[in-house]
């Protein structure tokens, strides 16, 4: 099931950061990366890498599957509502090979 313009997962981890009163330079140490790649993270300004994904399970909770399938979301969300289709034909086989392929 699609969801309605899902949030980015940086929402998710900022919203957590402030939940537990740190700080983005204390999650930053906790994930072993720089306070500039949480902030970009947490502003949108990046997406989540299988990487970052492990690092926020074993930090933060929630399964690495969970955090990319919230990136994948919003990632197929943004595309499918930001890309002009206009200039992609549908490849179709002619009707000849698909009679020939299921014989």
């Amino acid at each position: 099931m699609k969801m309605h313009n899902p949030p980015h997962p940086g929402t998710v981890v900022a919203d957590n950061i402030a939940a537990l009163n740190l700080t983005l330079r204390d999650v930053a140490k906790a994930l072993d990366v720089s306070p500039s790649t949480l902030q970009r993270l947490t502003k949108e300004q990046i997406a989540i890498s299988p990487e970052m994904a492990v690092r926020l399970s074993t930090v933060i909770g929630s399964s690495p599957e969970w955090w990319l399938r919230m990136q994948d979301a919003w990632s197929l969300y943004h595309a499918e509502h930001n890309l002009d289709l206009t200039r992609l034909t549908r490849l179709t086989p002619p009707a000849a090979n698909l009679d020939s392929a299921t014989v």
